[in-house]
Protein backbone atom coordinates (compact mmCIF):
# COMPACT_ATOMS: atom_id res chain seq x y z
CA UNK A 1 0.00 0.00 0.00
CA UNK A 2 1.35 3.39 -0.79
CA UNK A 3 2.86 5.68 1.48
CA UNK A 4 0.52 9.09 2.00
CA UNK A 5 2.90 11.94 2.74
CA UNK A 6 1.80 13.86 5.79
CA UNK A 7 0.95 17.01 4.88
CA UNK A 8 1.36 19.91 7.37
CA UNK A 9 -2.20 21.49 9.06
CA UNK A 10 -2.87 24.85 6.99
CA UNK A 11 -1.17 27.73 9.25
CA UNK A 12 -4.37 29.76 10.83
CA UNK A 13 -4.58 33.39 9.34
CA UNK A 14 -3.87 35.94 11.51
CA UNK A 15 -6.09 37.19 14.07
CA UNK A 16 -7.22 40.76 12.82
CA UNK A 17 -7.41 43.35 16.13
CA UNK A 18 -8.72 46.24 13.79
CA UNK A 19 -11.01 46.39 11.22
CA UNK A 20 -12.19 49.45 9.16
CA UNK A 21 -14.91 49.45 7.01
CA UNK A 22 -15.75 52.77 4.80
CA UNK A 23 -14.77 55.06 7.90
CA UNK A 24 -15.25 58.51 7.07
CA UNK A 25 -15.26 61.57 9.95
CA UNK A 26 -16.61 65.03 9.29
CA UNK A 27 -15.91 67.68 11.51
CA UNK A 28 -18.18 70.92 11.02
CA UNK A 29 -17.10 74.18 11.88
CA UNK A 30 -19.71 76.36 11.89
CA UNK A 31 -21.11 76.73 8.14
CA UNK A 32 -18.13 74.95 6.98
CA UNK A 33 -17.72 70.86 6.55
CA UNK A 34 -14.24 69.68 7.17
CA UNK A 35 -13.63 66.24 5.84
CA UNK A 36 -10.96 64.41 7.54
CA UNK A 37 -10.95 60.98 6.45
CA UNK A 38 -12.61 59.20 3.35
CA UNK A 39 -13.85 56.14 2.35
CA UNK A 40 -10.75 54.11 4.70
CA UNK A 41 -10.44 50.49 4.58
CA UNK A 42 -8.09 48.82 6.76
CA UNK A 43 -7.13 45.83 8.33
CA UNK A 44 -4.22 45.69 11.42
CA UNK A 45 -3.42 41.88 12.89
CA UNK A 46 -2.05 41.06 16.10
CA UNK A 47 1.10 41.81 17.09
CA UNK A 48 1.65 43.94 13.73
CA UNK A 49 4.01 47.31 13.95
CA UNK A 50 2.39 49.93 11.48
CA UNK A 51 3.72 53.07 11.06
CA UNK A 52 1.01 55.76 9.71
CA UNK A 53 2.41 58.17 7.57
CA UNK A 54 1.59 61.46 5.80
CA UNK A 55 1.84 64.92 6.02
CA UNK A 56 -0.06 67.63 8.66
CA UNK A 57 -4.03 67.28 7.58
CA UNK A 58 -3.52 63.87 5.76
CA UNK A 59 -6.16 62.06 8.49
CA UNK A 60 -3.55 60.53 10.49
CA UNK A 61 -4.67 61.47 14.26
CA UNK A 62 -8.27 61.08 13.34
CA UNK A 63 -7.64 57.75 12.27
CA UNK A 64 -5.64 56.57 15.08
CA UNK A 65 -8.40 58.40 17.55
CA UNK A 66 -10.99 56.44 16.02
CA UNK A 67 -9.17 53.30 16.40
CA UNK A 68 -8.24 53.93 20.30
CA UNK A 69 -11.98 54.94 20.96
CA UNK A 70 -11.48 58.40 21.49
CA UNK A 71 -13.30 59.53 18.34
CA UNK A 72 -16.64 57.86 16.80
CA UNK A 73 -16.64 57.38 12.43
CA UNK A 74 -19.34 59.64 10.69
CA UNK A 75 -19.60 56.85 8.17
CA UNK A 76 -18.42 53.39 8.29
CA UNK A 77 -17.34 51.05 11.09
CA UNK A 78 -15.20 49.73 12.81
CA UNK A 79 -14.17 46.66 14.73
CA UNK A 80 -11.11 45.93 17.80
CA UNK A 81 -11.28 42.19 17.39
CA UNK A 82 -14.86 41.26 18.07
CA UNK A 83 -15.86 44.29 19.36
CA UNK A 84 -17.72 46.38 17.63
CA UNK A 85 -16.72 50.04 18.13
CA UNK A 86 -18.78 51.90 16.13
CA UNK A 87 -22.27 52.83 18.10
CA UNK A 88 -20.61 52.16 21.42
CA UNK A 89 -21.83 53.71 24.46
CA UNK A 90 -19.41 56.31 25.87
CA UNK A 91 -19.28 54.59 28.86
CA UNK A 92 -18.46 51.23 26.80
CA UNK A 93 -15.62 53.25 24.72
CA UNK A 94 -13.96 54.27 27.99
CA UNK A 95 -13.99 50.42 29.36
CA UNK A 96 -12.22 50.12 26.07
CA UNK A 97 -9.62 52.51 26.26
CA UNK A 98 -8.92 51.26 29.70
CA UNK A 99 -8.64 47.49 29.31
CA UNK A 100 -7.09 47.43 25.41
CA UNK A 101 -5.47 50.43 24.79
CA UNK A 102 -1.96 52.18 25.59
CA UNK A 103 -1.31 55.63 24.24
CA UNK A 104 1.62 57.65 23.38
CA UNK A 105 1.41 61.23 22.58
CA UNK A 106 3.93 63.93 21.10
CA UNK A 107 3.42 65.56 24.58
CA UNK A 108 3.93 63.71 27.69
CA UNK A 109 1.22 64.74 30.12
CA UNK A 110 3.04 63.36 33.01
CA UNK A 111 2.10 64.65 36.62
CA UNK A 112 4.54 67.05 37.67
CA UNK A 113 4.05 66.75 41.34
CA UNK A 114 4.40 63.08 41.36
CA UNK A 115 7.44 60.94 40.78
CA UNK A 116 8.04 58.25 37.95
CA UNK A 117 7.23 55.47 39.76
CA UNK A 118 3.83 57.46 41.09
CA UNK A 119 3.04 58.52 37.79
CA UNK A 120 3.47 55.06 36.24
CA UNK A 121 1.76 53.51 39.48
CA UNK A 122 -1.76 55.90 38.91
CA UNK A 123 -2.39 54.03 35.88
CA UNK A 124 -2.60 50.42 37.63
CA UNK A 125 -5.20 51.16 39.96
CA UNK A 126 -7.76 51.21 36.74
CA UNK A 127 -6.36 48.26 34.90
CA UNK A 128 -7.75 44.87 35.33
CA UNK A 129 -4.62 42.74 34.87
CA UNK A 130 -1.43 45.43 35.60
CA UNK A 131 1.94 44.03 35.37
CA UNK A 132 4.30 44.73 37.99
CA UNK A 133 5.58 48.54 38.03
CA UNK A 134 9.14 48.14 38.66
CA UNK A 135 8.79 45.60 35.40
CA UNK A 136 7.24 48.52 33.41
CA UNK A 137 10.27 50.91 34.40
CA UNK A 138 12.44 48.93 33.84
CA UNK A 139 11.14 48.25 30.41
CA UNK A 140 11.56 51.82 29.48
CA UNK A 141 15.41 52.05 30.84
CA UNK A 142 14.47 54.06 34.20
CA UNK A 143 14.92 51.80 37.20
CA UNK A 144 17.31 54.23 38.68
CA UNK A 145 15.50 57.70 37.74
CA UNK A 146 12.48 55.73 39.35
CA UNK A 147 12.18 58.51 42.44
CA UNK A 148 13.09 61.42 40.29
CA UNK A 149 10.14 64.12 39.08
CA UNK A 150 9.37 65.35 35.63
CA UNK A 151 10.91 68.42 36.16
CA UNK A 152 14.42 66.14 36.66
CA UNK A 153 14.02 64.79 33.60
CA UNK A 154 15.43 65.16 29.92
CA UNK A 155 12.56 65.06 27.48
CA UNK A 156 13.26 61.60 25.87
CA UNK A 157 13.03 60.28 29.69
CA UNK A 158 9.71 61.80 29.99
CA UNK A 159 8.56 60.48 27.07
CA UNK A 160 9.62 57.26 28.57
CA UNK A 161 7.65 57.42 31.44
CA UNK A 162 4.60 57.79 29.42
CA UNK A 163 5.41 54.43 27.91
CA UNK A 164 5.43 52.91 31.19
CA UNK A 165 2.47 54.11 32.28
CA UNK A 166 0.43 53.11 28.85
CA UNK A 167 2.29 49.69 28.73
CA UNK A 168 2.05 48.79 32.64
CA UNK A 169 -1.68 48.08 32.31
CA UNK A 170 -0.63 45.60 29.65
CA UNK A 171 -2.91 46.77 26.89
CA UNK A 172 -3.30 44.86 23.96
CA UNK A 173 -2.70 47.76 21.47
CA UNK A 174 0.36 50.49 22.20
CA UNK A 175 -1.21 53.64 19.95
CA UNK A 176 1.54 56.23 19.26
CA UNK A 177 0.39 59.88 18.08
CA UNK A 178 3.82 61.51 16.85
CA UNK A 179 6.09 60.26 20.03
CA UNK A 180 9.30 61.58 18.58
CA UNK A 181 7.94 65.12 17.15
CA UNK A 182 9.39 66.71 20.14
CA UNK A 183 12.57 65.32 20.84
CA UNK A 184 16.03 65.75 18.88
CA UNK A 185 17.56 62.51 16.79
CA UNK A 186 19.01 60.41 19.26
CA UNK A 187 16.90 60.76 21.86
CA UNK A 188 14.24 59.95 19.49
CA UNK A 189 15.81 56.93 18.17
CA UNK A 190 16.13 55.72 22.20
CA UNK A 191 12.39 55.94 22.42
CA UNK A 192 11.89 54.08 19.08
CA UNK A 193 14.11 51.29 20.70
CA UNK A 194 11.68 51.12 23.49
CA UNK A 195 7.85 50.85 21.14
CA UNK A 196 10.35 48.12 18.71
CA UNK A 197 11.10 46.30 22.13
CA UNK A 198 7.52 46.26 23.61
CA UNK A 199 6.00 45.24 19.91
CA UNK A 200 8.63 42.36 19.92
CA UNK A 201 9.09 41.24 23.45
CA UNK A 202 5.57 41.36 24.66
CA UNK A 203 3.65 41.19 21.36
CA UNK A 204 1.86 44.52 21.85
CA UNK A 205 0.22 45.69 17.99
CA UNK A 206 1.48 49.41 17.97
CA UNK A 207 0.61 51.26 15.16
CA UNK A 208 2.75 54.61 15.13
CA UNK A 209 1.82 57.72 13.68
CA UNK A 210 4.95 59.95 12.05
CA UNK A 211 5.51 62.53 9.11
CA UNK A 212 9.26 60.88 9.54
CA UNK A 213 9.51 58.92 6.60
CA UNK A 214 12.76 57.30 7.47
CA UNK A 215 10.69 55.88 10.92
CA UNK A 216 8.58 53.61 8.16
CA UNK A 217 11.58 50.88 7.96
CA UNK A 218 10.75 49.69 11.04
CA UNK A 219 7.48 48.67 10.63
CA UNK A 220 6.18 45.77 9.29
CA UNK A 221 3.78 47.57 6.81
CA UNK A 222 3.47 51.51 6.14
CA UNK A 223 0.28 52.65 5.42
CA UNK A 224 0.40 56.17 3.25
CA UNK A 225 -2.93 58.95 4.17
CA UNK A 226 -3.38 61.76 2.15
CA UNK A 227 -6.28 64.44 1.94
CA UNK A 228 -8.43 61.80 4.08
CA UNK A 229 -7.68 58.90 2.27
CA UNK A 230 -5.46 55.79 2.15
CA UNK A 231 -3.42 56.54 -0.73
CA UNK A 232 -1.51 53.08 -0.64
CA UNK A 233 0.16 50.43 2.38
CA UNK A 234 3.58 48.80 1.57
CA UNK A 235 5.18 45.70 3.18
CA UNK A 236 8.73 46.04 4.37
CA UNK A 237 10.62 42.49 3.45
CA UNK A 238 12.83 43.36 6.03
CA UNK A 239 12.16 45.36 9.76
CA UNK A 240 15.07 48.05 10.02
CA UNK A 241 16.18 48.26 13.47
CA UNK A 242 15.78 52.25 15.56
CA UNK A 243 19.48 52.51 15.73
CA UNK A 244 19.53 51.94 12.02
CA UNK A 245 17.57 54.64 11.27
CA UNK A 246 18.82 58.06 10.14
CA UNK A 247 16.94 61.76 9.03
Amino acid sequence: MPTIPAVSPPCPAPEAVFRAQGLGKTYQTGAVAVRALHDVNLQIVRGEFVVLLGASGSGKSTLLNILGGLDVPTTGEVWFADHRLTGASEAELTDYRREHVGFVFQFYNLIPSLTVRENVALVTDIAPHPMAIDEAIAMVGLTPRQHHFPAQLSGGEQQRVAIARAIVKRPEVLLCDEPTGALDYQTGKMVLEVIARINAELGTTAVVITHNAAIAAMADRVVYLGDGTIQRVERNAHRVSPSELSW
